[in-house]
């Protein structure tokens, strides 16, 4: 970068500034540029923050605007804004706004007529997919599954027909349940990539079929440590016939008898009225939903 573009002042604006996941030589340039030059930076944990700009020896006023206050936070922000700052926005890793807070704090700046200038950098999703060896460059970003088993299923069960690799992402405490559930709903032939700990020390990748995933985290304690993204890889076109089927009758079987569901389910999609019952059978709720 230019000694010039030091020497100018930042406009007054959001930058919206990507860290590092793990690694912390994976910061951009850029992004230590402006880091350097804001007025003041805006942060979802101010003591995560502090420690990154300290290992950069960068010292600037700090604000917190976390998940929990950014609705309220956001209005300092604008204000900040307004009277001619440039403020920066980080989240603890990764780029903000995906999966973190900051949506919310983006929405109330353009809201406000003010401009947010993205500032792009490292990003869990993106380095998973990298490593990941898919043949179709089609995926689907889902972020995090819903915590309880109900929920988490039932939004399982409402992308088992997309013919795309679908994204999650997952903490180490929920990662032997969504897997588990994963396993139930979608097809177990399908390969799943498992990434943890990505760009740190213990930094695994693994691509397996779908079925065996539970197995592979079983089979060593320190697997389920860690931050994950799960890719499960996209369904053969037989088996997102299946899951469309399961999808309609799962809507069916809401308000009716399973004989009845089954039924209808087989006169719209054109299966087995026999096999569409025994698919009902399979989608009844555990006791633990």
């Amino acid at each position: 970068m230019s000694e010039s573009a030091h020497l100018t002042p930042l406009f007054p604006a959001l930058y919206v500034v990507a860290t590092p996941i793990g690694n912390l030589g994976d910061i951009t340039l850029r992004a230590r540029d402006i880091l350097g030059r804001v007025d003041r930076i805006a942060a979802e944990d101010t003591r995560v923050c502090g420690q990154l700009l300290a290992h950069f020896a960068i010292s600037k006023p700090l604000m917190s605007v976390r998940e929990h206050n950014e609705r309220e936070a956001a209005a300092g922000v604008v204000a900040r804004i307004l009277a001619g700052d440039a403020v920066a926005y980080v989240s603890d890793a990764g780029t903000p706004a995906v999966s973190d807070p900051g949506a919310r704090l983006v929405a109330a700046v353009r809201a406000a007529g003010q401009r947010v200038v993205p500032i792009p950098g490292v990003s869990a999703v993106t380095t998973a997919l990298s490593a990941a060896g898919l043949e179709s460059g089609s995926w689907l970003f889902h972020g995090f599954l819903p915590p309880k088993p109900g929920p988490r299923r039932a939004q399982l069960q409402s992308l088992a027909a997309l013919p795309v690799a679908l994204v999650f992402y997952e903490a180490p405490h929920r990662i032997e349940e969504s897997l588990a559930d994963m396993v139930a709903v979608l097809d177990g032939a399908r390969g799943v990539t498992l990434a943890r700990e990505l760009t740190k020390r213990f930094e695994t990748i693994v691509t397996l079929p779908l079925a065996d995933a539970p197995a592979w985290l079983a089979a060593d304690p320190n697997n389920v440590r860690g931050e994950f993204v799960v890719i499960v890889h996209p369904p053969s076109s037989a088996v997102a016939v299946d899951a469309e089927a399961m999808r309609v009758l799962d809507i069916l079987q809401g308000g009716l008898p399973p004989t009845l569901a089954a039924k209808l389910a087989a006169q719209i999609t054109g299966r087995s009225k026999a096999e569409l019952y025994k698919m009902s059978l399979a989608l009844k709720p555990r006791p633990d939903a």
